[in-house]
């Protein structure tokens, strides 16, 4: 009888650590660290957990296992000791009120071998990144959060290339140039998310969202800058269905996006509206999901445009039936698909319809493998493509794009990628991973976008002389995680990008070393 007491008394840990989780309701942050595990429990054929749209709030999600949340049962004797590598760095409960405080970073240093440049050269490139993250419940509906990050780096050519082009540092925040070739941006993430019953969630907010089960997606990715956004979502009571609503307010950032209004020393940017609808089912092994997004033209010549009414429709399909693919307003219908074949593997898949009339569409596939030969060894592999024209619009401010980067991939139209991703783990404190991606994308013989794979310009060309570019990037890195709760590492690591034909200064071979958290993710394999 003595020997059940210890079974029992697990159970019922188990128990009141699941009812702890149920009862908040914010959203786990869009890393792939954390959302590693979250796959893994995804992965099981008896799970009932939507993972098609993200970020995941946390009541929904099953949280067994998952970094930041699972129990971490090490000695550490002081308290010091207990901050630095157990707990939240600030931490307060009493009953259902709790807040955590953490610190968010990057300082890094580093060397780059291969950009060919005398600055290059003689420069140590360097990040140094400087924030925080809370996160409060104030009761078991009603949860906030909020997260700021302000940065100051000198980055590989091609990156700082991609910078002055576009304005922005891709999937973060415009930039302003400091010393020579510094670049400083800043940018900001939260939300107020409150769950009156089971069943209904509302958010109010700014961030980032992603479809899909992969890498990249075909349809909303986290790749590019946050937006102001209100989210509405449903679960039925037997988990088998679940309805996303998100409205967004998007813009363009360039130079000439500024409007001619008011008299303030700093002109809005042009803007648009976003409606973002997903329908997700769970049928046994299958998660089937439907995707619909609009962006909507709010204004024109004469300024800002009448409120459209169908801005605030919620049923899906609804807006393309009555806008069609080829009006003033952006459309694009996808579909969203995870199949488990064991408990460890999955495969996935997407397809994006811009315009059926033209075959503009693109389409992903890939496969994830949990546990591989051994306990913590991960294997993904993808491939993404993309026809000319695919996110475009005859208006580029209408393009499927946010601060000048697009929602979907981060190559914007017309290109096809292949990714291979892997992570080992040892006793969830050292990390090995490593990336190989292969892409190409074509490009003309004075280095300018063709006529077709310029999401920005569609009508752009440079006729019979144009060419094929191809992008070769590879990563390996080593870390040591420190805390779970901020997912606080040291890492080593070189990436490699190589891209034929291409102009000096944009290859890299990139050797770093940072101290850093990881609460969001950062894509640079561009």
């Amino acid at each position: 009888m003595q020997s059940r007491f210890p079974r029992i008394s697990s159970c019922i840990g188990s128990l009141l650590f699941l009812l702890a989780a149920h009862a908040q309701q914010n959203d786990i942050p869009l890393n792939r660290d954390i959302y590693y595990d979250i796959d893994r429990n995804g992965a099981a054929k008896g799970s009932t957990m939507h993972t098609g749209m993200r970020p995941i709030i946390e009541s929904r999600a099953e949280l067994h296992n998952v970094m930041g949340f699972r129990p971490d049962s090490g000695r550490y004797y002081y308290w010091i000791t207990e901050k630095l590598f157990k707990e939240h760095l600030i931490q307060v409960k009493d009953g259902d009120f709790k807040v955590n405080v953490d610190p968010a970073f990057r300082f890094e240093l580093a060397k780059e071998f291969r950009e060919g440049t005398p600055y290059a050269d003689d420069v140590v490139m360097q990040q140094n990144s400087r924030g925080f993250r809370i996160a409060a419940d104030l009761g078991p509906t009603v949860s906030f959060q909020s997260m700021f990050m302000e940065n100051q780096v000198i980055s590989p050519g091609y990156l700082y290339s991609y910078s002055q082009r576009y304005g922005v540092m891709p999937g973060q925040g415009r930039i302003k140039a400091f010393n020579t070739r510094g670049l400083d941006f800043a940018w900001a993430t939260g939300n107020v998310s409150w769950t009156p019953r089971p069943w209904i969630n509302a958010q109010l907010g700014q961030g980032k969202h992603f479809v899909g089960d992969g890498y990249r997606s075909v349809l909303l990715s986290d790749n590019t800058s946050p937006y102001p956004y209100v989210k509405f979502s449903t679960l039925t009571n037997n988990k088998r269905f679940q309805y996303t609503a998100i409205f967004a307010k998007l813009q363009q950032v360039g130079l000439n996006d500024r409007l001619p209004t008011g008299e303030a020393g700093e002109s809005l940017f042009w803007w648009k509206r976003a409606t973002f609808l997903h329908l997700s089912a769970n049928l046994g092994p299958l998660q089937l999901a439907v995707f619909e997004g609009t962006m909507w033209k709010t204004i024109n010549k004469d300024g800002v445009m009448l409120f459209n009414a169908m801005q605030l429709n919620p049923v899906i399909g609804l807006n393309t039936a009555v806008n069609g693919f080829e009006g003033r307003n952006t459309q694009l219908l996808g579909l969203d698909a995870k199949y488990r074949i064991t408990d460890k593997v999955f495969v996935y898949g997407q397809y994006a319809l811009t315009d059926p009339g033209q075959s503009r569409y693109a389409w992903q596939a890939g496969m994830q493998w949990f546990d591989l030969l051994r306990k913590d060894l991960h294997l993904l592999a993808e491939y993404n493509q993309a026809t000319p024209f695919a996110y475009t619009k005859g208006d580029p401010r209408m393009s499927w794009t946010h601060d000048n980067q697009p929602l979907a991939g981060p190559m914007g139209t017309e290109y096809t990628e292949l990714i291979i991703r892997a992570d080992y783990g040892i006793k969830q404190r050292y990390w090995f991973q490593g990336e190989l991606s292969w892409a190409k994308h074509p490009w003309g013989l004075d280095m300018t976008e063709v006529s077709g794979a310029d999401i920005f310009g569609p009508t752009r060309s440079n006729g019979e002389g144009d060419w094929t570019r191809r992008r070769l990037y590879a990563g390996i890195q080593a870390s040591y995680r420190l805390n779970q709760m901020s997912n606080m590492q040291f890492t080593v690591g070189y990436t490699m990008r190589d891209l034929q034909p291409g102009p000096t200064g944009q290859d890299s071979g990139y050797l770093y070393v940072a101290f850093h958290t990881g609460l969001f993710n950062r894509y640079y394999d561009i």
